[in-house]
């Protein structure tokens, strides 16, 4: 994860791109903002930097996977290498971002390209460029004191703890596309991908941070999907998979593809359904076979999150399975009711 307590802002621009299909305009800015207020600098970085609190990193790509035809890439490039003015820069930037706003569903918004210096990457110190855009105003109140007594106003702004869109581009691995992270607070639907794949175009780094996501995804849909078209297989035993499948990357600190399977699946042909599933799931969304790793712990505090270990049971009932699979039977009475039955030592 980087790190940006000794870091500034050394230049900023902002501009209002808006979606030309709703006959917005694109309003370019004529010179870089006045920051010099140290109160503003200090508010500013903490709107810019800090929503990025995973360690999930991208590189630049495009056609054919050739990230060098990329255009962001070669603005960051020329950015870094100081061979274009930044504002100018900051322009084509804009100009690139509307282009690819056509969608109905897209808002307008402020747009933001920052240049810092001082941030620590991985150690060292290195500068980065970051494109924000704000979408979504937010009204605020102020109380104004007119001699003994007050008046009330309010005011549309933008609100610092909640960035819309964010990109920080490194200047680190620029053989591979640079590294880059991202925030995007948008729904996860179709016209809310163009930030990531319209107009950054970007790809998932092939890290142990990324190797760890992919394969307790691909784990949690075997398991939630694949396993009950092909077995006659409970909820509970699918809960304690999924249970199984965390507390194996919880308490090693390297993963083997084997190692997991024998002590996940067990089952010799479960385990050949999963490998085939592994590879039909990695073929279709383009991911590299990762058979040993080391395990990103952050990776697998986001992924538990979405692994549901919850029964429910009509709408009466939620019972929380998180242990031993063998304290709960599930069965069905002599007129025709299922129940559970579950064993313990202790209530609290």
């Amino acid at each position: 994860m980087f790190e940006y307590s000794h870091s500034n802002i050394d230049k900023i621009a902002v501009h209002r791109v808006g979606n030309p299909s709703n006959g917005d305009e694109l309003i370019l800015s004529q010179a870089l903002l006045d920051i010099s207020d140290t109160r503003l600098e200090e508010l500013l970085m903490r709107f810019f930097l800090a929503p990025f609190n995973t360690p999930e990193y991208y590189s630049f790509t495009f056609s054919n996977d050739d990230f060098k035809l990329n255009p962001l890439f070669h603005f960051a490039a020329q950015v870094f290498d100081e061979a274009i003015d930044f504002h100018a820069q900051s322009i084509n930037i804009a100009k690139l971002l509307y282009d690819c706003s056509s969608h109905p569903h897209i808002k307008s918004g402020d747009l933001f390209v920052v240049y810092f210096s001082g941030i620590t990457f991985e150690g060292n110190f290195t500068d980065a460029i970051g494109i924000f855009k704000s979408e979504n105003k937010q009204a605020f109140l102020k109380v104004q004191e007119q001699g003994r007594d007050f008046a009330l106003h309010y005011e549309d702004g933008i609100n610092i703890d909640k960035l819309d869109k964010g990109c920080l581009i490194f200047n680190v691995e620029r053989e591979n596309g640079f590294k880059i992270c991202i925030v995007d607070k948008a729904n996860k639907n179709h016209e809310a991908l163009f930030w990531k794949e319209d107009f950054l175009h970007i790809k998932s780094c092939n890290d142990d941070y990324h190797r760890t996501k992919e394969f307790l995804n691909i784990a949690k849909n075997f398991v939630s999907q694949k396993m009950s078209d092909e077995y006659d297989v409970s909820k509970t035993d699918q809960i304690d998979l999924l249970n199984r499948s965390v507390d194996y990357f919880k308490k090693n600190e390297s993963f083997n593809k084997e190692e997991f399977e024998e002590e996940v699946f067990k089952d010799k042909n479960l385990i050949k359904s999963f490998q085939s599933f592994d590879e039909e799931y990695r073929e279709k969304h383009e991911l590299e076979a990762a058979d040993s790793f080391e395990i990103s712990v952050q990776a697998v505090k986001k992924q538990a999150r979405i692994f549901k270990s919850v029964l429910k049971l009509d709408k009466n009932f939620h019972v929380y399975i998180h242990g031993n699979r063998d304290l709960i039977e599930q069965g069905t009475d002599e007129s025709g009711r299922k129940f559970y039955k579950i064993y313990y030592n202790e209530e609290s």
